[in-house]
């Protein structure tokens, strides 16, 4: 499985004209890619590393942890390397499939598709990338598999990472 993991202060997910999904940040927009060996056991290592994944920084600390949960005046990322994950804000995640990050481009102009799993394999795991995630307690938005789907973010830094699982 492959993501694209970016982290947002907030961002949507439209099918259609309709919002299908909807976050409000500080969390994390994730773009997932499944290929065709991938397998329900990889899904929940993906969704696992998702939640504990440390992409905040330290400014943006919860009320419990003595702070108010506001940027600290003068505190950049150069200040607070990223130290918290969503599972220590309750930060919302954004999960959208993605069969393009699979795309291969290196021969020609048109990129193929080989390597993406087909709907029948990619939908289920990804809905259980999802299903783990909100086992584990997370708050998850989604989009709708399969569909022309429009996403709206506004990037937070930007912070944007890949992941290979």
């Amino acid at each position: 499985m492959r993501a694209v993991v970016q982290r947002v202060a907030e961002a949507t997910v439209t099918v259609d004209g309709e919002r299908v999904g909807s976050i409000e940040g500080p969390g994390l927009c994730v773009l997932v890619g499944v290929t065709h060996d991938d397998t329900p056991a990889k899904a929940a290592q993906l969704a696992r590393k998702l939640w504990t994944l440390r992409l905040f920084d330290g400014s943006v600390l919860p009320p419990a942890a003595g702070h108010a949960g506001a940027e600290a005046p003068g505190a950049g990322p150069a200040d607070h390397p990223a130290e918290q994950s969503c599972s220590d804000l309750d930060a919302p995640l954004l999960v959208i499939s993605q069969f393009t990050l699979y795309g291969d481009a290196r021969k020609g102009r048109r990129p193929t598709w080989n390597a993406a799993a087909p709907g029948p394999l990619a939908e289920p795991l990804v809905d259980a990338v999802v299903a783990e995630l909100r086992a584990l307690g997370a708050t998850v938005e989604t989009g709708r598999f399969g569909a022309d789907m429009k996403v709206a973010l506004v990037n937070d830094g930007p912070f944007t990472v890949q992941l290979e699982i």
